[in-house]
């Protein structure tokens, strides 16, 4: 399913899994609260999943309303402004209600960004392991 709407979100959600393993696995030996610690820090790890799929829907959205008219940026700008909303929203839930370390969700948030980084490297090691080093992502076998 995931791949219907873009070929890199399965391994981007998968990056930012493997990600919060790691920061849990790192980090939670360092901590007093453990608990606070891994409830941040999935939630903030569900906020980045959340918002790889938004991201991949708006650019889906952005494709089809720019082919089919001039006049989807507004929609696509006010998506994409909802997205960095609902973050705000449950960070200030989180704090009004206790739910979690604040510090842990926005590390779990960052994510996104170190699982995007290491993406097209994680994709490359996997072709080379498989022997299909020399296919680029653009002309993969699909079919």
């Amino acid at each position: 399913m995931l791949r219907r709407l873009n070929d890199a979100l399965p391994g981007l959600i998968l990056g930012i899994l493997v990600y919060g393993a790691v920061v849990e696995l790192v980090g939670v030996w360092f901590v007093t609260d453990k608990l606070r610690y891994t409830t941040g820090l999935c939630i903030g790890i569900a906020l980045a999943c959340g918002m790889a799929v938004n991201m991949a829907i708006v650019l889906q959205d952005a494709v089809d309303l720019y082919n089919a008219s001039e006049h989807g940026g507004v929609k696509i700008a006010a998506k994409s402004v909802l997205r960095y909303c609902v973050v705000v929203l449950v960070f200030f839930l989180m704090m009004k209600f206790n739910l979690g370390s604040l510090a842990t969700a926005f590390i779990g948030v960052l994510g996104l960004k170190v699982s995007a980084y290491f993406q097209p490297i994680a994709h490359r090691w996997y072709l080379n392991r498989k022997g299909r080093g020399d296919v680029s992502s653009d002309h993969g076998d699909h079919g």
